[in-house]
């Protein structure tokens, strides 16, 4: 599988039932936990006073990325994603020798 670097920022329509984002983002936790044990979400951080996230993810390519990787997630409808293709460097010191 390919890596991607996903900056994904989060907007909550205006009026949208506070319960209904609970319970979407009850179901957002669930389903990252999933997607981490298939091996599609390896790495999340959230930059220190923003509302948006940063991550590694797994797809086929960018359209399995999209469509059945991040297209999953509850929360992906109020979402907008920045993603870019990541290839090894060869100076990672986490590449195996």
């Amino acid at each position: 599988m390919q890596e991607f670097m996903v900056e994904l920022t989060t907007v909550v329509p205006e009026g949208t039932d506070p319960a209904e984002v609970d319970r979407r983002r009850a179901q957002e936790a669930v389903r990252a936990k999933e997607l981490a044990s298939q091996g599609r979400l390896f790495r999340l951080w959230r930059p220190v006073g923003e509302l948006r996230s940063i991550g590694i993810w797994r797809g086929d390519d960018e359209e399995d990325l999209r469509a059945n990787v991040l297209g999953s997630l509850p929360l992906w409808p109020w979402m907008s994603a920045v993603i870019t293709p990541l290839q090894s460097h060869p100076n990672d010191p986490g590449r195996a020798s």
